[in-house]
């Protein structure tokens, strides 16, 4: 039976379920709350648009998404682009700024909502690993750069990072040993809790602890920055007025988070329990998390996202549905309403102790190390992303990531890798040298295979490779055999190249057929006029049944 728009995940929903739903959203919440206070701190919006984008993102989406563990929320990944991209058209502090903020996450919220229903989802691939990994490291380092004044109690200062860093040199010597000490131990107790058990809530730990300390010791007279008076209590729902001309500068700042809310949220649900969703799943979850934007936008807060560790506390802490994420909503609700006086005394360096942390998270050392085993040039390709972001800013980051992927893939088919295949001796299989097994040579035929489509962007390369070979082969070449196994497609400038290819080696003494082309570029041979060129009996099943046709005779 089809789940229904409204609560699918609630569908057919179990009393059994209920004590693994409450537990998972009340350890949830107590994750939650610091952080997404502490988000909101860097998307440089009052404490409680945290709180209200945590409850507008969980609402919706328990309302209509389908993953019953992801977790949406204000989020640490896009936060830093939102600061940065309204900044630029309004200073940060002002209700001109707020405004700009809250009509950015309509916007988001409407591109993702768009996404989900044109089913676009597979815009997500278009980021490779290891750029994905770059774009997270270089903002870790920007958020670290960010957040090292309020650790370490200084007035900070600067636009970029390398002018941050410059201004936390210049004030060095005025360290604030007391913020300092509270920065320390609030880390050491997050990583502990994270090290026991990753729903031990270990940011609410430090946060409650260092609101005692503060205000036992009276340490705001020695200098520590604390948040302040919070106005609190149920959001006022109104639409963020605009003008065209604000709006017009918003837009790249729009594109952009909007395309790392899909990939983000498309690396969230597809490393969760469930595996790889469904297609229609994962646009639907898409819907679902635009329409959080879209909420809290109205609700005076900024753009949501999916939040990979807390979606992995959902699911260690053993909820079964989105009534986690209601429970949680509904907790963080009561906060907002009626808890946010006890956090006056909250240290800023406490809120940058928990953004250095998840600065930390976003650093994905191992991650890097594999993909510089595994290839020198992709590992190249995350670290100039890395420093796009980190020096440039994000939105200019992301921008370089994603033409550095294209570029990269572009090249990659542009320079394919190609063989030159043997018989495996005693059978009809042609296979490549370089697989562990014994290869024999047919004298005078080579087999030519290309693992790539031919287009105009390699036919030229691939005609060069070809001649190349012929000329290098031990014995005079009397027939080629194209093997087209790998290639899927083939386009008119590749139809022209192989037809040009045919004419300059017939003019050498060297026949030459296709062997193993699929029934797609069989349609693109024969609408090119290639196919009746060749003629059809120089188009074969098998590369043996075309060494056989083509070969030496007895």
């Amino acid at each position: 039976m089809e789940r229904p728009p409204i609560v699918p995940t609630l569908w057919g929903y179990q009393t059994a379920w209920l004590g693994p739903d409450l537990l998972a959203g009340l350890t949830l919440v107590a994750i939650a709350v610091p952080e997404q206070i502490a988000t909101a701190r860097l998307a440089s919006m009052p404490a409680i648009a945290g709180l209200y984008a945590f409850i507008a993102g969980s609402l919706l989406f328990a309302l209509l998404g389908r993953s019953p563990h992801l977790s949406v929320g204000a989020d640490s990944t896009i936060a830093p682009v939102i600061a940065a991209g309204v900044a630029a058209v309004a200073a940060t502090g002002t209700p001109r700024y707020d405004h700009l903020v809250s009509f950015l996450a309509l916007v988001v919220g409407a591109l993702v909502v768009a996404v989900g229903l044109l089913r676009l989802g597979w815009i997500a691939e278009f980021l490779s690993t290891p750029v994905v990994t770059g774009v997270l490291a270089g903002i870790s380092v920007e958020i670290l750069v960010r957040q090292l004044p309020a650790v370490l109690g200084l007035a900070g200062g600067g636009t970029t990072t390398v002018g941050r860093l410059r201004k936390v040199a210049h004030e060095i010597g005025h360290v604030n040993g007391w913020a300092a000490a509270i920065a320390v131990a609030v880390l050491i107790v997050i990583v502990v809790g994270e090290r026991l058990d990753r729903r031990v809530p270990g940011a609410l730990i430090g946060l409650v602890g260092s609101v005692v300390v503060v205000a036992v010791a009276g340490l705001k007279s020695h200098g520590v920055a604390v948040l302040g008076s919070i106005h609190g209590g149920l959001p006022s729902i109104a639409y963020p007025s605009v003008s065209a001309a604000e709006a017009r500068r918003l837009v790249g700042t729009a594109l952009t988070v909007a395309f790392v809310c899909v990939a983000q949220t498309a690396a969230t649900v597809r490393s969760s329990p469930e595996g790889v969703p469904k297609a229609e799943d994962f646009n639907r979850d898409l819907v679902a998390l635009g329409a959080g934007s879209l909420a809290a936008g109205m609700a005076g807060s900024f753009a949501v996202d999916a939040s990979p560790p807390r979606s992995a506390v959902l699911a260690a802490a053993g909820g079964r549905t989105q009534a986690s994420g209601l429970i949680a909503a509904v907790a963080a609700l009561l906060v907002a309403v009626v808890a946010t006086g006890l956090l006056k005394d909250l240290p800023q360096a406490t809120l940058g102790a928990i953004l250095v942390f998840v600065a930390t998270r976003l650093f994905r050392r191992k991650d890097l190390t594999a993909i510089l085993r595994f290839d020198r040039v992709e590992f190249g390709l995350a670290m100039v992303t890395l420093v796009a972001v980190a020096l440039f800013g994000i939105e200019q980051g992301v921008v370089v990531a994603l033409l550095l992927s294209l570029a990269d893939r572009t090249r990659r088919s542009a320079r394919p890798r190609d063989a030159v295949l043997g018989r495996e001796p005693g059978t009809d299989h042609w296979i490549p040298p370089d697989v562990g097994l014994p290869t024999e040579q047919v004298p005078g035929v080579v087999v030519y295979l290309v693992y790539a489509p031919v287009w105009y962007g390699n036919a030229d390369y691939i005609s060069a490779r070809v001649h190349a070979v012929v000329a290098a082969a031990p014995q005079p070449v009397h027939a080629l055999v194209l093997d087209f196994d790998a290639v899927s497609d083939i386009d008119f400038t590749g139809t022209r190249m192989v037809g040009a290819l045919t004419t300059s080696l017939a003019a050498r003494g060297v026949t030459v057929g296709l062997a193993r082309s699929s029934h797609l570029v069989h349609h693109d041979l024969k609408h090119s006029g290639l196919l009746e060129s060749l003629g059809s009996d120089h188009l074969f099943a098998s590369v043996e049944d075309a060494v056989a046709a083509l070969g030496p005779h007895p």
